[in-house]
């Protein structure tokens, strides 16, 4: 099947819908997550006014990896509390949104000749779930992220957000944070 096929079933598939944004939320200290602070009230009000995607695609700062890209298949991403030395409470916060195997898929196809892999072991990094706490607090979105190769260039980076934008008409907000 051709990368232009698999890109008409991804269309076929995916309900149209008005076009989604994307965001880009610096996340800053994972305390945001539990604090009621200027921060969290800001994220709050966004998810208010943000259109309701059907999926939510993260690329966060936290999920590096080297000489490949990688997209979160699994169906329940585990909540990863990916730091130290805060309090209890911080690593008792869990963000149980379901995942988005099929979409992830369907990224993983339509991003086929930037080599991407799916991967079931990552989950939602602090760098996503301490922000969707506060946009999507129901934990109903599916969500799933996206790594970022530091081995690729700039260019191929940007490559991949215009292959990615396309999903954006077809209710998947993504969020880079």
């Amino acid at each position: 099947m051709s990368l232009n096929q698999s890109m008409q079933q991804l269309k076929d598939r995916l309900k149209a819908s008005d076009r989604m944004p994307v965001v880009f939320l610096g996340h800053g200290s994972p305390m945001n997550a539990i604090e009621d602070n200027s921060y969290s009230r800001s994220w709050k009000r966004l998810g208010e006014t943000l259109p309701r995607p059907q999926a939510i695609l993260v690329v966060s700062a936290h999920w590096m990896t080297e000489g490949t890209t990688l997209v979160d298949v699994s169906a329940l991403p585990r909540t990863i509390h990916d730091f130290y030395g805060f309090p209890p409470q911080l690593f008792a916060q869990q963000y149980p949104a379901p995942g988005a195997p099929d979409m992830a898929r369907e990224v993983k196809t339509l991003l086929a000749s930037h080599h991407v892999q799916g991967d079931d072991t990552w989950g939602l990094d602090h760098g996503a779930w301490s922000v969707l706490t506060w946009l999507y607090p129901g934990h109903d979105v599916p969500v799933f992220q996206l790594s970022i190769d530091m081995r690729a260039s700039f260019d191929h980076h940007v490559q991949i957000g215009r292959d990615l934008a396309e999903l954006r008409d077809k209710g998947v907000l993504i969020l880079g944070s």
